[in-house]
């Protein structure tokens, strides 16, 4: 089995227990590398954090596949583990846009992708359904033949419209089409997330560290999630400490903010590793 088709195997069988698993989002090598150090096992893209660490808004607009794919993968080259990406809507409205998105991340060694029913444009955010069951269906077939599981996303709640009828509609439309894993970010409460779990067939990726209330793995996995990413919240959380540090400087004169930062023989030590391989 090649080293790509066992990164695969690795990642489907995480969503297989009784249990939710973390799978945290790198922004970029370094980040990946910290987060696989500590026993993570498998890591997930977020166009977000790579937009905010190239100084660019997280939009369609400002992102572009081949930029997003070449930050993918130096995060698959860096460490040991299975990688997801976010892949946005596929990087273009049609379903063949959506079906060599796939082709093109799995050549760049990514065993998993997302793709949303999201437009971009704020007149009209999401995809009419069978626009959206399209574009999931032809980015299906095509990981079908490869080592590749495909998350489909229902963005709903992420552009105003908190309709969780029409969400669990699209999602099992998006199972039956071939998804792997289904996807909606932004749900309101627990009980929304148990709702969904309970309508769909498939495993179900639920995203912590945005706006609203947060859940603990335990909980999560009680109300049937088997899939906790962070988003770009791990990028905020970064850009945060870098701010505070910042502020204490420029209105204190003061540098205790290095305390608390990691020591440059640590991440010296992270850095001139190889590939970062998951804790036994």
């Amino acid at each position: 089995m090649s080293e790509q088709n066992a990164k695969f195997e690795r990642l489907k069988n995480l969503h297989l227990g009784n249990e939710a698993f973390v799978i945290p989002n790198p922004w970029d090598a370094g980040s990946a590398r910290l987060l696989a150090s500590l026993g993570f096992e498998a890591l997930a893209t977020t166009s977000a954090g790579y937009a905010f660490s190239k100084g660019k808004r997280d939009s369609f607009a400002a992102l572009g596949r081949d930029e997003l794919l070449e930050n993918a993968a130096e995060i698959v080259n860096s460490v040991d583990l299975p990688v997801s990406a976010d892949l946005e809507d596929g990087f273009g409205s049609a379903p063949e846009s959506c079906a060599q998105s796939i082709r093109l991340a799995c050549q760049v060694g990514l065993v998993g992708g997302s793709i949303e029913d999201a437009t971009g444009n704020p007149d009209n955010p999401i995809y009419d359904v069978s626009q959206a069951v399209d574009r999931v269906q032809a980015a299906a077939e095509t990981a079908r033949n490869l080592p590749f599981l495909l998350t489909a996303r229902a963005e709903n709640f992420l552009w105003g419209r908190a309709d969780l009828g029409d969400t669990i509609k699209r999602l099992q439309a998006f199972s039956e089409a071939g998804a792997d894993v289904l996807y909606a970010p932004g749900l309101p409460d627990l009980e929304a997330i148990r709702t969904v779990c309970s309508e769909v067939d498939k495993p179900v990726n639920v995203v912590m560290g945005l706006t609203g209330p947060t859940y603990t793995v335990s909980e999560l996995s009680k109300a049937g999630v088997r899939r906790i990413s962070v988003g770009g919240s791990f990028a905020r959380a970064a850009l945060g400490a870098l701010k505070s540090a910042a502020e204490e400087v420029r209105s204190l004169g003061t540098f205790d903010y290095a305390t608390n930062a990691m020591p440059g023989a640590e991440i010296e030590q992270l850095m001139a590793q190889d590939k970062i391989k998951t804790r036994d």
